[in-house]
């Protein structure tokens, strides 16, 4: 079983992505920690998501088509970010996926994170 990275970033990370003059200050994973930790149910949500697809027999499944599903279901409902569901955290997302699930391997297709 994959162990638990522990956040790098702690509240007063959280709070800076709350003002948006900030959030420029912070990095990609900077962003997407504070914004996971303010919204744990996308995670969850992704998750229930992808294990249907793949009990469904899906043999890939994109992030973006998950992404969009939420957004239509959830978007208005996340908080810490300027766009409901950050295109930025996709990838993100994925990794967490795989990290809980690496038998969703195959599903994915994973590239190599930008660092901004």
């Amino acid at each position: 079983m994959p162990t638990q990275q522990q956040p790098l970033f702690g509240l007063e990370d959280i709070q800076l992505v709350r003002h948006p003059e900030n959030v420029r200050d912070l990095t990609i994973q900077q962003r997407f920690e504070a914004f996971h930790a303010l919204n744990p149910w996308v995670l969850r949500q992704l998750t229930v998501m992808t294990a249907d697809c793949a009990q469904k027999g899906f043999s890939r499944i994109g992030i973006g088509m998950l992404f969009e599903l939420l957004r239509y279901r959830y978007g208005a409902a996340t908080r810490g970010d300027e766009f409901a569901l950050n295109n930025d955290y996709r990838s993100r997302y994925v990794r967490l996926l795989l990290a809980e699930h690496p038998e969703w391997t195959p599903l994915f297709e994973v590239r190599a994170l930008r660092a901004d």
